[in-house]
């Protein structure tokens, strides 16, 4: 049975009114008053009740974080750094995933805008457009985060997914590669990550006067095997590629498995750089150069841009940029 204020009243002989301004933050408490109701706060293991809090300040203390898939060791990352961030504020976080599916999206975006148990959404799109987000601003609090998928009156976090990749294949191409292939993404209307990775990837070549016609391998997803097919192919081209820039680490890693086991030589044969500097990269074989977003910045930015929200509904849309840097390890060469 759940432990009420009455409870911890009676065990610390004081007013439920007391034991309610102590749990509320109330200033004017006498200390020893205070101090004896917190041992029997923590005595009782007392939990506040969140609904009844959310009906007298107008706010839960939950916010919702919605991710494509919480199997991408990327979004696990950033989920662990919005809940400890957010833990920090006393805040609670709950977890839903979409599958990057755009029905399941709009399907949880539409419920969550209305939604009384939660203060407000960070979520991360694959798939939505401006239609389907039309509107939202003035229902419940929404974030987006990741790659911007549509043109929105909704705040958005993110990094410079062009600039990222244009430093990341200027950098194989400083290491004197000259024929550098790009992998991952259907690079489709829906899949903004790889459009923009993809133009960075088109910019850097051009730049440096090198054609990146041809060079372009799509994948259906980010996933490991997908990588392993594509660079089952790649390796039958006439002129084999002597870099390649993968759109994410899950991919590097398939790529740099099925390099291994069709004896191509990394750096030596051919450089590979990631994108997201997972935690693995920095332990697979040879250690992975990879592009390394902010992840505890876009968490802080993301938890800090709702909670701004809160206190003004009204306020105009904000486009916060969270810086990244290029990670240089073995695989580059």
């Amino acid at each position: 049975m759940a432990v009420t204020l009455r409870d911890v009243a009676q065990k610390a002989g004081v007013s439920v009114r007391t034991v309610s301004n102590v749990v509320n933050g109330f200033q004017h408490i006498a200390p020893a008053t205070r101090a004896r109701v917190q041992a029997a706060l923590e005595e009782l293991d007392y939990r506040p009740n969140l609904v009844a809090r959310s009906l007298r300040q107008g706010r839960t203390g939950i916010i919702m974080l919605v991710l494509p898939e919480i199997n991408v060791s990327y979004f696990g990352e950033l989920a662990h750094e919005v809940v400890d961030y957010a833990t920090s504020a006393g805040i609670t976080v709950q977890i839903d995933e979409s599958g990057g599916d755009p029905e399941r999206e709009k399907q949880l975006i539409t419920s969550l805008a209305q939604a009384s148990w939660v203060d407000g959404v960070l979520f991360s799109s694959l798939g939505l457009r401006g239609v389907d987000l039309a509107g939202l601003s003035g229902t419940r609090p929404l974030v987006l985060l990741g790659e911007r998928t549509a043109r929105t009156t909704l705040d958005h976090v993110g990094i410079d997914n062009v600039e990222a990749a244009r430093q990341a294949v200027a950098h194989l191409i400083e290491r004197g590669r000259t024929r550098i292939a790009a992998l991952g993404g259907s690079g489709g209307a829906r899949d903004a990550t790889s459009r923009y990775r993809l133009k960075g990837f088109q910019k850097a070549m051009q730049a440096a006067g090198l054609d990146p016609a041809g060079l372009y391998l799509r994948t259906p997803d980010y996933r490991r095997t997908s990588a392993a097919a594509a660079v089952r192919e790649l390796l039958q081209w006439p002129e084999r590629p002597d870099a390649l820039f993968c759109f994410s680490d899950e991919l590097a890693a398939g790529a740099l498995r099925e390099l291994h086991d069709q004896g191509v030589r990394v750096p030596r044969d051919m450089a590979v750089v990631g994108f997201d500097d997972i935690e693995a990269s920095r332990f697979s074989v040879p250690a992975l150069t990879s592009v390394r977003p902010d992840k505890a910045g876009i968490a802080k930015a993301a938890v800090d841009a709702l909670l701004n929200r809160l206190d003004d509904p009204q306020g105009k849309p904000r486009e916060i940029d969270v810086p990244f840097e290029l990670v240089v390890r073995e695989s580059s060469g």
